[in-house]
């Protein structure tokens, strides 16, 4: 779906507009926003209004032919809630049915006439994402490897939003779309079947991704990897056939000297749980757990886009965690990038171990921060089921302050996390008799013993780390990856090159 900025005056009226749909907003109290007022120079969106044909609660739909007077073929009458003050989520939930309805009409272009400069507490530019991210979800296809594709959708493929045709209005245009086309390749990455989307997958995609948008890109092997004594990383693959890769990306927009942000993601293409092995049901769920690798790349995707003027750099560590005769056991203890010793207690707890050695890589960037991204555990969901992110960091001045960057990001861009605890008294429960560290703590605060370990490996930056797992995709009928987080961290990069 295209998308453009279309300006309405008193000299380019909205009734004069050649559209096959404009959609404009109505609301609760049977009141109508300015641009309807304008297409009801015949009383046709008053008299449905009057008449209950729509109720004007957000989300609810009218579609209208031949309207008095409308340059237009069809107006889309589309609930927006109580007033004329919009609410975030009203806004939200309009446009995306005013997006699916689009795709079962008989045309190819529409103009999107809602409130977005009316929105409480937001700027336009939040509207003008709002809108393109719902318009990309609404076309969204999930059968890139059915035999027999689903029927193309013969809707509305160009939208314009009616908004002033200022350099603002098309800077955050330009933004929108590439952060929603970074959501989709986030998306997709997720969705893939893990016999196609293996780590060796994800390098060559990283190899694209550099060869589009100028990325400096290089891709560490297993021999690479034991020169570096990752260890920890090198224990979660030694039960499977696919070929670790370590993938390193740079977007060196910034100045030369200006210190990186670096991005981690974990990066399991398929999660067995390893000799610790899952139960059978919603294990084929598990190829989302390289969803933070995925929204690493989808991140890049972004920012390349944009050609971001800052200095970021990503870190992949990507492999399969599978039981064979050759996978780590139990009670294995193994030595980590840094030196530390770790006893390997559970390994479907294998997210930490590849994660702690790519954070110890990292150092070499001399960060500004370090932001990692995992699916990493299923006590997040519990904790916070399914709308917010865990946010997990140090305590002192400095990790503060990068903790409000990061929730203020997510506030920002609709893409929230919620901060949970980093505190030195939860190492106490990943203490071991053998070992410098067990890779999971005593039972209780799960989602939080796992940040602490990584936070072991993190003490020479700052660091922050993001549980995703409860965010990164849905369930049931709705199963697939969401994109999540790609808009909180784009638009934390984008603050950052302000």
């Amino acid at each position: 779906m295209d998308f453009s900025i279309k300006a309405f005056d008193t000299k380019n009226t909205i009734q004069a507009a050649k559209s096959g749909c404009i959609a404009v907003a109505v609301f609760e109290n049977k009141k109508m926003s300015a641009q309807a007022k304008a297409l009801d120079q015949g009383g046709e969106i008053t008299a449905a209004l009057k008449s209950g044909d729509i109720s004007g609660k957000p989300g609810s739909t009218l579609m209208l032919r031949n309207v008095t007077k409308s340059g237009a073929e069809r107006i889309l009458l589309v609930g927006m809630g109580a007033d004329e003050q919009v609410s975030e989520k009203a806004f939200s939930t309009g446009v995306a049915a005013a997006m699916k309805a689009f795709g079962s009409i008989g045309a190819n272009d529409a103009i999107i006439a809602l409130p977005m400069e009316n929105v409480k507490g937001r700027e336009l530019d939040w509207a003008i994402r709002a809108c393109v991210i719902a318009g990309h979800e609404a076309v969204f296809r999930t059968d890139a490897q059915k035999s027999k594709k689903d029927p193309a959708p013969a809707g509305v493929q160009r939208v314009a939003l009616a908004v002033p045709n200022t350099a603002q209005a098309k800077a955050a245009l330009a933004q929108a779309q590439a952060i929603a086309n970074g959501m989709d390749l986030t998306k997709e990455l997720g969705n893939l079947s893990p016999n196609v989307c293996t780590p060796t997958y994800l390098a060559n995609l990283a190899r694209k991704l550099g060869g589009d948008y100028g990325f400096e890109v290089e891709i560490l092997e297993r021999k690479q990897l034991e020169a570096l004594k990752m260890g920890s990383f090198l224990s979660v693959t030694n039960g499977s056939e696919q070929p670790p890769k370590f993938i390193v990306l740079k977007h060196m927009g910034g100045k030369a000297k200006d210190a990186p942000v670096v991005l981690v993601g974990k990066g399991i293409t398929f999660d067995t749980g390893g000799i610790s092995i899952k139960p059978g049901p919603n294990m084929d769920e598990m190829k989302y757990d390289m969803c933070g690798a995925g929204s690493v790349l989808g991140t890049f995707r972004a920012i390349g886009e944009m050609n971001l003027k800052l200095n970021v750099i990503g870190v992949i560590a990507a492999c399969e965690n599978m039981p064979s005769g050759r996978a780590t056991k139990p009670g294995d203890i193994v030595t980590s990038m840094n030196g530390l010793t770790i006893e390997i207690l559970n390994t479907d707890a294998e997210g930490r171990l590849i994660l702690c050695d790519a954070l110890t890589y990292a150092e070499r960037f001399k960060p500004a921060a370090v932001i990692d991204i995992a699916t990493l555990t299923g006590a997040c969901v519990i904790a916070l089921g399914n709308h917010n992110s865990g946010l997990f960091t140090r305590g002192d001045d400095v990790h503060n302050a990068l903790a409000e960057e990061i929730l203020a990001a997510g506030r920002q861009a609709s893409d929230t996390a919620w901060r949970l605890p980093v505190e030195e008294a939860y190492n106490e429960q990943l203490k071991s008799n053998f070992a410098d560290l067990a890779n999971i703590g005593t039972p209780g605060g799960a989602s939080v013993t796992a940040a602490c370990f990584l936070e072991n490996f993190t003490r020479k930056y700052t660091w922050a780390h993001l549980d995703i797992a409860g965010t990164a995709w849905k369930s049931g009928a709705a199963k697939g990856a969401t994109g999540r987080p790609v808009p909180l961290l784009t638009t934390f990069l984008m603050n950052r090159a302000k």
